[in-house]
């Protein structure tokens, strides 16, 4: 079986996996948002952003060094199982002290208990099997689906049935903790590693995870600052909206390109010292990833209004005009996030972090200096220009590390996508002003059969008008038997 033939059952199988995970997610969120109110998302949307913050500025990133070394022994995961407990421990107390500080910058005192209890989760993925690794960076998914399957099943379970008879946020706190717990336990149930402590080869480990470290910490700040500047400024219910809705306009990458570049970046970092190869890799990845990355989020943005309403009730209406705006993110994901982790298996790891700092400082000075009484809508406006900008940002320094890559082999790989994007979103409107007076599930029912339909049209003919080139879309239809 060649590299190409296991990365395409790798990404199935991944695609498969994960599609499978966002719906329990997204079915879980469903039956939360029915059972709660926006105020209990927001309490555990705050939380959850001071244990995420914390947490990256002390992640030292072992799986990554993991995944990427070529050569690995024993000790290698043994000492990467320690800093990582030792790294979890830490961030666990850390969390627990700083809780108070926390609920005054949020101005909730709700959010200090549930801080002080929910740190522990910190903790207990620190003591999981790191031989877990291992299924991503042999390419065995299989493996990988069913121990990421058990426990967001387990998590799913204990979520529901806590919200269900407590009627609050703790619900939340308790789901959280259980599936957490339940992953620490599976995890040596499916992986025979029985790891040491032992810091014998933290400084291999280290080589790499340093500038790992300080790129993770930019990249989160990144993509969570503008979260921040909504919480220090709104109330929790209003939190509790534009937190749904940064979750939903998440939902195209999370389903479609993440899992492919789980798959992606082991071949990334096999194609690293054959430029040629790793070029052409990278174009097919972009345009198959901009191929269904695009026109999701576009047409996330499009059916905002019904989607909220009918999957989670009129009192999250407050949602959609923050899902519109954030959706432009995901269009900008499925065009460059591909990029990233090529620039990781280059090991460019050191301007990933200055790039990711440098869109944090701007923001930070856009955010609470330039326009610092902004209101949400404000901020979710400000979100979407900063990374539309830096795309364009962000290709030049791709350039710098593979200077084999044109810009035209960028654009001919995302052009026809987005302009078919662009058709599909007039289809759609139009089909929307004709039959306005649908319910609100037959509009959205409709709306989403049009895109499909219109989308798929629109793709296929640009590709016939281009002379059906050797990209994505022939890479699509071989894969799928309608072409040999």
């Amino acid at each position: 079986m060649t590299q190409g033939d296991s990365v395409a059952r790798g990404a199935a199988f991944t695609l498969a996996a994960r599609w499978t995970d966002r719906l329990i997610g997204l079915v879980s969120t469903v039956i939360l948002a029915r059972l709660l109110v926006p105020a209990d998302f927001g309490i555990i949307a705050m939380a959850s952003l001071v244990i995420a913050l914390v947490d990256v500025f002390l992640d030292l990133g072992v799986t990554i060094a993991l995944i990427q070394r070529s050569e690995l022994t024993q000790a290698h995961y043994d000492s990467a199982f320690t800093l990582r407990l030792a790294q979890t421990a830490i961030a666990t107390l850390v969390v627990v002290v700083s809780a108070p500080l926390a609920a005054a910058y949020f101005k909730d005192a709700r959010i200090e208990p549930v801080l002080q209890l929910l740190g522990f989760s910190l903790l207990l993925s620190g003591l999981e099997n790191i031989g877990v690794v291992q299924f991503q960076k042999e390419m065995r998914f299989g493996r990988d689906f069913q121990f990421a399957f058990t426990k967001r099943v387990a998590g799913f379970i204990a979520t529901v049935v806590a919200a269900w008879f407590m009627r609050s946020y703790w619900a939340l706190v308790v789901g959280t903790l259980a599936g957490r717990t339940f992953g620490v336990v599976a995890s040596y149930f499916i992986h025979p590693m029985r790891p040491r402590l032992t810091l014998a080869k933290a400084r291999d480990i280290f080589s790499v995870s340093q500038w790992t470290l300080i790129r993770g910490i930019g990249g989160f700040v990144d993509q969570n600052l503008h979260k921040w500047v909504v919480g220090g400024r709104v109330s929790a219910a209003v939190m509790g909206g534009y937190s749904l809705a940064d979750d939903m306009a998440f939902l195209p990458a999370s389903m479609l390109l993440i899992p492919l570049n789980r798959v992606l970046f082991p071949a990334f970092a096999r194609a690293k010292d054959d430029p040629v190869e790793l070029k052409r890799m990278y174009l097919l990845a972009q345009g198959v990833q901009a191929i269904v990355g695009i026109p999701s989020a576009v047409g996330l943005m499009l059916v905002a209004d019904e989607a909220v309403r009918v999957l989670f009730g009129e009192k999250w209406a407050m949602a959609v005009p923050f899902l519109r705006l954030l959706a432009l993110v995901g269009v900008a994901s499925a065009i460059m996030t591909s990029a990233g982790y090529v620039m990781i298996a280059l090991g460019r790891f050191k301007e990933l972090a200055v790039f990711s700092w440098i869109r944090v400082i701007l923001f930070a000075i856009v955010a609470y200096g330039l326009l610092g009484h902004i209101d949400a809508l404000g901020v979710a406006t400000l979100r979407a220009l900063f990374i539309v900008v830096s795309l364009a940002l962000f290709g030049g320094w791709l350039h710098r590390s593979l200077p084999q890559l044109r810009l035209r082999d960028i654009v001919s790989a995302v052009g026809r996508p987005l302009l078919a994007a662009v058709g599909m979103s007039a289809c759609v409107w139009g089909v929307g002003a004709l039959v306005g007076d649908l319910s609100l599930v037959g509009m959205l029912l409709v709306k989403i059969a049009t895109g499909i339909a219109s989308y798929a049209t629109l793709i296929a003919l640009l590709w016939w008008a281009a002379g059906r080139p050797r990209g994505a879309e022939a890479y699509l239809l071989q894969k799928v038997g309608l072409i040999r």
